[in-house]
């Protein structure tokens, strides 16, 4: 399985200082919270028919916090730990922006009688918890923002326990698709993420050590008036945080281009489209097969009188 020591799969050169400043201010990402929750929503119809009863629940790249209090809801009698890299969003959630804390200091605050809600700063591919802590791990919208979904899982197999559930959302390869027609008459430029393949996900999974994941894909299309509002939903969405992203600024005849080939996309009903894939993903940790030292864990049923 894979490790943080092992060579990882680069899903795009992302910039994860990039990430943290484009998210640094809620109210810069608000105006496409409507997706965010028509997602989670999905999210929570699809967890509500797993029968589980967590006590420790991790919510990896919570945001403002809007899933917290409906987890809490679901499981009444669980600890609810949001963790986000950007100490805005925390603070958005009801929170003082909080420093890293160390392993040692989370751990203490992970007791079984610990209940509610309690919000961490740090990266979920780098969390700040033991192995074998957590009974849920829950991301929405998080996971394509990395630029090693594998390690990521990894990384949550590892704090999961045995027969732990991860449940997770992200973005697939169609999303955007229109823009990146209307950007590839501007420039060779990338101007949006390359979003990593439903199947390559579930590759990884197994890769990470988990078992049977289920994965399953429906696509959004929301239609805008106007090139300028589809334009303000990308950036709310998040934007480009690509290494090699264009820095110099667009000229007016490329720029023209890219508005007239969105305009050229309108559909019968004047509108234009704008594509989301949704992947959505849950897998379980399983039982062990081997020991850390690589040995093979033999078990015995006793036999019934």
């Amino acid at each position: 399985m894979a490790s943080p020591q092992s060579p990882s799969k680069m899903s795009a050169p992302i910039d994860q200082a990039r990430v943290r400043a484009l998210f640094a201010d809620p109210r810069r990402v608000a105006p496409a919270d409507f997706l965010r929750r028509e997602i989670a929503s999905r999210m929570h119809e699809r967890l509500s028919l797993v029968k589980i009863v967590p006590q420790r629940v991790l919510d990896a790249g919570c945001g403002a916090g809007p899933d917290l209090p409906l987890l809490q809801k679901a499981y009444p009698a669980a600890h609810i730990v949001g963790l986000d890299a950007a100490p805005g969003m925390l603070a958005e959630a009801g929170a003082p922006a909080p420093a890293p804390r160390s392993l040692g200091s989370m751990l203490s605050r992970l007791m079984p009688a610990k209940t509610g809600v309690d919000r961490v700063c740090g990266d979920f591919g780098t969390l700040p918890f033991g192995p074998n802590s957590l009974d849920l791990v829950w991301s929405n919208l998080a996971l394509h923002w990395h630029p090693q979904p594998d390690r990521v899982f990894a990384e949550w197999r590892r704090v999961l326990r045995v027969d732990g559930l991860l449940m997770f959302s992200n973005f697939g390869p169609d999303t955007f698709k229109e823009l990146r027609t209307a950007f590839a008459g501007m420039d060779e430029t990338p101007h949006t993420l390359p979003f990593v393949d439903m199947h390559d996900f579930g590759d990884q999974l197994v890769e990470a050590g988990f078992s049977t994941p289920v994965m399953d894909v429906e696509r959004i299309t929301v239609t805008y008036g106007t090139v300028e509002a589809l334009l303000a939903d990308v950036r709310a969405i998040g934007g480009n945080p690509l290494a090699t992203r264009r820095r110099g600024l667009v000229g007016r005849a490329a720029w023209r281009r890219m508005i007239d080939a969105l305009e050229a996309q309108r559909g019968a009903d004047g509108k234009i489209p704008l594509s989301f894939e949704v992947i959505y993903g849950h897998a379980f940790r399983p039982v062990p097969k081997t020991t850390a030292a690589g040995e093979a864990i033999v078990r015995f049923q006793p036999r019934r009188p």
